[in-house]
């Protein structure tokens, strides 16, 4: 379910006056618009505020059109509000201390409809008081939330929506919410931002206040359901990504599918790649059957090729770099070459079922070739070539369970980076040959399972 169009379905019928039933004895909206503009000539007269020079007074006509549902009417928002802009202050003029009044300054002062205060003022000059609307204006644009502070400064980055009427907020708040993409797409300049017109200018539609406040409660109700939706979701992809380490954990501990005294023994499988290889195991953690090597007795591997301008020897190849190596994944979107001699290329080829690590950037990122033609790689790939009895995409599991527990790439092995000397010493357990492939048999059949309910959440 994708609950960010569900919120904005929701607001949409809001606007629109479908999401509650309308009732005949609700004062109309026009009587409503009457007394805000009436409240608003009286302050202008007082000197309280003034008219915006940019806003032209609407007729008494243009309200009561036919596209509106009966009760409602339209109007500008200039007509409702006034508009005041932020000013920067000078480093001098503010603090981190606490001292005089918050000092909000844009985009990063505002988080879920929320205000974070981090600077303050003594010397403010364009004041927002309580319950005024705070809109970003420039920068990132239209990150919205309510001042419920009290008086505070704020910077040019942002502009603060003033009630005339302040029981009209909260439906207003909910309008721009609605229409907030169409006023980013409305910035005018190469640095992203909107002017007062943009916001002065947005055509409301208006229901009777107590049709308002309806709304405003219907929308919240529908708003604590698809959190609740939200907060389900992202439970459920936690805990998919928890069974997946989880499954990986038994796998690399013998415990994800049962054992077979007819296997021949993982210290066979050694004595012949290697006879001179120190076979151990530890059977706290391992099945019996099981033993322990490095990874430099399992598969020979080597990195490839530094990338150097001034050497130009060699015939042109394609190479990857870490850049597009992925977890069970090449990306081929940028693929660059450089020249390679006769003499390099048994160093830096890939081949086929060829397990490839990256040795910089996401330490430990891994995927195995799986393609019939052969590739070069850079010297920040480590290409690991299996020996006899050793069954690749066993290994490729065991790495990703090790990159997840930090054993490569976090505090221990390859902090900074994966070198060829720590590669070969990494510990690896080694099952019999025959139930390294009904492990990776189980994974395979497990995981997709998995990914069904994480793409079902995520349409």
């Amino acid at each position: 379910m994708d609950t960010k169009k569900l919120r904005q379905k929701i607001l949409d019928l809001a606007i629109h006056g479908k999401l509650v039933p309308q009732d005949s004895n609700d004062e109309p909206a026009s009587v409503l618009l009457e007394r805000i503009r009436a409240e608003k000539e009286r302050l202008i007269s007082e000197g309280k505020i003034k008219r915006s020079r940019k806003t032209v007074k609407t007729s008494d006509t243009h309200h009561y059109e036919q596209d509106v549902p009966n009760g409602w009417c339209k109007t500008a928002l200039s007509e409702i509000i006034t508009l005041l802009s932020g000013r920067d202050l000078q480093p001098t003029q503010y603090n981190s201390f606490e001292k005089g009044i918050p000092y909000i300054t844009g985009a990063s002062n505002i988080d879920n409809n929320t205000i974070i205060i981090n600077r303050w003022t003594t010397a403010p000059i364009t004041i927002s008081h309580k319950g005024d609307l705070l809109i970003t204006c420039k920068g990132t644009i239209g990150k919205l939330a309510f001042n419920s502070v009290g008086d505070l400064h704020i910077a040019r980055q942002l502009m603060s929506l003033q009630f005339i009427e302040p029981l009209v907020s909260k439906y207003l708040f909910y309008c721009l919410e609605e229409r907030i993409s169409a006023i980013k797409q409305m910035d005018n300049g190469l640095i992203p931002g909107i002017d007062r017109s943009i916001i002065l200018n947005q055509i409301i539609q208006l229901p009777p206040l107590a049709e308002q406040h309806r709304i405003v409660a219907e929308i919240e109700r529908w708003f604590t359901l698809v959190d609740t939706i939200e907060q389900g979701k992202e439970n459920l992809e936690t805990s998919i990504k928890q069974a997946k380490g989880k499954i990986l954990d038994l796998a690399i501990h013998g415990k994800l599918v049962p054992q077979d005294a007819s296997d021949e023994p993982a210290s066979e499988l050694l004595k012949r790649i290697n006879p001179k290889a120190q076979i151990t195991c530890d059977n706290e953690h391992y099945p019996s059957m099981w033993h322990i090597a490095m990874l430099g007795d399992l598969f020979t591997h080597n990195t490839g090729k530094a990338l150097n301008s001034a050497n130009k020897e060699g015939k042109l190849k394609d190479y990857l770099t870490t850049s597009n190596v992925y977890w069970n994944r090449f990306d081929f979107s940028v693929v660059k070459q450089m020249p390679f001699k006769e003499n390099e290329l048994d160093k830096c080829t890939v081949a086929k079922g060829d397990l490839l690590v990256c040795e910089g950037g996401d330490v430990g990122r891994s995927a195995i070739w799986t393609y019939d033609y052969n590739i070069c790689i850079q010297n920040h790939i480590h290409r690991l070539r299996s020996k006899e009895g050793v069954y690749t995409p066993f290994y490729y599991y065991v790495l990703k369970s090790y990159k997840a527990h930090n054993i490569i790439g976090g505090k221990g092995i390859g902090l900074l980076g994966l070198s060829s000397k720590e590669l070969h010493k990494i510990l690896f357990p080694v099952p019999p040959f025959a139930e390294q492939k009904r492990i990776v048999q189980k994974i395979e059949e497990l995981f997709p399972l998995l990914d069904c309910i994480e793409q079902t959440l995520q349409a």
